[in-house]
């Protein structure tokens, strides 16, 4: 597997780090919809596209060891913040 997946979401590119991720889960109890810790006990997208976009940015912001990355339409990193 890759250290790392992207998704497109509306104007919001995301990013897991495979590399940082240790399954802490932040993500998943903000965002079920869009993440689940798979049984390597690293983050994988579900359906990041079906949940509201502030919503999705907390979830993504709430990871302790930053392994979510978040940049808007026009290149800017903003999570993390």
């Amino acid at each position: 597997m890759p250290d790392f997946d992207e998704r497109e979401v509306g104007d919001l590119r995301i990013r897991i780090d495979r590399t940082l991720c240790v399954g802490f889960g932040d993500c998943v109890t903000g965002a079920p919809a869009a993440f689940r810790v798979a049984d390597d006990g690293v983050v994988l997208f579900m359906a990041p596209g079906g949940v509201e976009r502030e919503r999705l940015l907390a979830a993504c912001d709430a990871c302790p060891v930053d392994a979510l990355t978040v940049w808007d339409a026009s290149g800017r990193q903003i999570v993390p913040s």
